[in-house]
């Protein structure tokens, strides 16, 4: 039986064993703790590429794993990473995730596993997980709380070395860095100061691209649906408190061996989608659907990036997509080009779907009405928009049909 199958059976009661292991930590005889201190299961901990870390008598360890830059994780290597840097020190605008000016050494992919969900100093962070690139490999260490009252070497191993300019995170604005905060200030006496980071966090960018396609949008969900990757026998995140607690009073490591794995796989999908949705922005995936393409002008024209999105808005309106052009037509009239605007909401008008025709014929009334002063025909469009509306079984007081009635009785008093 799996690991995993174990745990849940194991999930509402946790049998506890009696079992003789290596010797125990005496840790509350803080005078007898010293870098040759004895560790539970050490043969385990050392076969994970785990170390020992000590600091003022008390204890971390250290995971570490290489990994080269021709690893794949789903869908791209680790190389493609870097060439993703070179675009983004290519390119001429402005962007929420733009890595302009950054060598690739210079970005944190960071992830954390703690007690609960909940913020707040009862929230114990037990793994601090971090990957960094060098110029021949990604290195990737984790640093492993090993009693919830030890976490002056855990947050002292973690910060002694920081040199990075922006943390990587998925939802880390929200709830990681936070966290990390948080119980920073409960020991802050004992440990160099926090670094102010800049912040990349792909969760709200994959929310942006991708809400619509998946009914949340979780990494693992991401990591299947977009990345190409998916887990095998992985420890779902939910499970991790229950077996860190398991492991407090235990000392076998091998659920949070397990953790520490799962841990992995988050920050190493953390490069590989930092390095998708660079591609994605940037308009270099070849199999970037039209909806992402639209999704990225709109994202764009949010970050006030006007000319950015009109490209990208021109290039699919090209192909003849009705969503580019309904878009595009904004901003043509924003730049008083009312008649090429005219021209593209009329082929939406035409060609799009029955929701979005209607809307180009509102947006074809309102240029009738304040740009052309051609009254009637705008009371024409927007008896057509309504028509196409109710034919869509329009529920009562619905919004649209409202306000094209109060605009369709102002135009009749014209």
């Amino acid at each position: 039986m799996s690991l995993l199958n174990k745990l849940n059976r194991m999930k509402q009661h946790i049998v506890r064993e009696e079992r003789k292991i290596d010797s125990p930590i005496q840790s509350h005889k803080k005078e007898g703790i010293s870098n040759n201190i004895n560790i539970p299961f050490l043969n385990m901990w050392e076969a994970a590429n785990t170390s020992i870390y000590v600091k003022e008598d008390e204890y971390c360890l250290i995971r570490e794993v290489r990994y080269p830059l021709n690893h794949y994780h789903g869908r791209y290597s680790f190389q493609d990473f870097l060439k993703a840097m070179e675009l983004w020190n290519g390119y001429d605008g402005s962007h929420p995730l733009s890595a302009k000016g950054f060598l690739p050494a210079d970005l944190f992919f960071f992830d954390t596993e703690t007690t609960g969900l909940g913020g707040g100093a009862g929230n114990t962070i037990f793994i601090l997980g971090y990957a960094s690139f060098t110029d021949h490999e990604v290195i990737l260490k984790q640093h492993f709380l090993p009693e919830p009252g030890m976490e002056v070497p855990l947050y002292y191993s973690f910060l002694e070395n920081i040199n990075y300019s922006t943390l990587v995170t998925y939802n880390g604005k929200a709830f990681d860095w936070p966290q990390v905060k948080t119980r920073h200030t409960l020991i802050r006496d004992h440990l160099p100061k926090l670094p102010a980071f800049g912040h990349f966090d792909l969760y709200h960018a994959s929310r942006r691209l991708w809400k619509t396609k998946m009914d949340r949008v979780k990494l693992v969900n991401v990591e299947k649906e977009i990345l190409h990757f998916e887990r095998k026998d992985d420890i779902p995140g939910y499970l991790a408190p229950m077996i860190y607690f398991d492991f407090v009073e235990r000392k076998n490591p091998e659920g949070v061996i397990e953790i520490l794995k799962h841990n992995e796989n988050d920050i190493l999908s953390l490069i590989t989608l930092y390095t998708h949705i660079t591609l994605q922005v940037l308009q270099k995936d070849p199999m970037q659907t039209d909806e992402e393409k639209l999704l990225i002008g709109k994202w764009f024209d949010y970050i006030g990036e006007e000319n950015k999105a009109f490209e990208t808005y021109s290039l699919m309106a090209g192909d003849n997509n009705p969503n580019a052009k309904y878009e595009l037509a904004f901003k043509l009239k924003r730049r008083k080009e009312f008649d090429l605007a005219k021209k593209l909401w009329s082929e939406v008008a035409v060609s799009g779907n029955s929701e979005i025709q209607k809307q180009a014929y509102i947006e074809l009334a309102k240029l009738m009405e304040h740009q052309y002063k051609n009254y009637q025909i705008a009371k024409d469009y927007v008896q057509k928009a309504i028509s196409i509306h109710q034919s869509s079984l329009p529920i009562k007081g619905d919004k649209f049909l409202q306000d094209a009635n109060k605009r369709l009785i102002r135009l009749s008093g014209r």
